[in-house]
């Protein structure tokens, strides 16, 4: 589990297919690796990845093609930046909101403006993905805990405050790009059960 506080910025600092999907590397100097060992998770741009390799300042994770293909990682070249954030310990507070680094699809930047001092991103979800999002409810982008603004169909808002911007890559967004999106996992388990109820 992850809080969707996210502890460094971290690069993409290899990218090797294989059978089974791809092998990646991301390094980061800010990330202490120190108490990481193989096996250990580690959220990458919101995606749970199982550390395979460690290294001072980097890890190696293999991805499966399910992984490739429901997450932005495709399409992430030598070089791009992500977010990282190790596995929550059961002595962490949480102050984001609870995370699986399961991500249910792909989302689009479709604005990007600034409000007062913040800066707010209407984000195109996919169908299936918006009877989980709320106003004011949590949702997960790139692995950052945002709250949901406003809903209007498809489409939702959130805003993100200067510091979220600089700490996170969300501040390098533009309009046009795609990012991992997670719903909040309450919403799907109380989706369950009323459908096993129901039956």
């Amino acid at each position: 589990m992850f809080t969707g506080i996210i502890q460094a910025i971290g690069t993409v600092k290899s990218k090797d297919a294989s059978e089974q999907g791809a092998v990646f590397s991301f390094s980061s100097s800010a990330l202490d690796f120190s108490n990481v060992t193989i096996g250990d998770s580690i959220a990458v741009n919101g995606v749970c990845l199982t550390a395979i390799e460690i290294g001072d300042d980097y890890f190696k994770a293999d991805l499966s093609q399910e992984t490739l293909d429901c997450s932005i990682f495709s399409d992430l070249l030598i070089g791009a930046d992500v977010n990282l954030e190790k596995a929550l310990r059961l002595n962490q507070g949480i102050d984001g909101h609870l995370v699986s680094g399961h991500v249910d699809g792909k989302g689009e930047v479709l604005d990007k403006y600034t409000e007062g001092d913040s800066t707010r991103f209407k984000i195109k979800t996919p169908q299936n993905l918006v009877k989980y999002i709320a106003r004011k409810g949590s949702v997960c982008i790139n692995g950052v805990s945002l709250t949901v603004n406003t809903i209007d169909a498809d489409v939702f808002d959130v805003n993100i405050v200067p510091h979220t911007l600089t700490a996170t890559t969300l501040g390098q967004l533009k309009i046009g790009d795609q990012l991992n999106i997670e719903v909040d996992i309450i919403a799907r388990h109380l989706e369950q059960l009323l459908n096993k109820n129901e039956s």
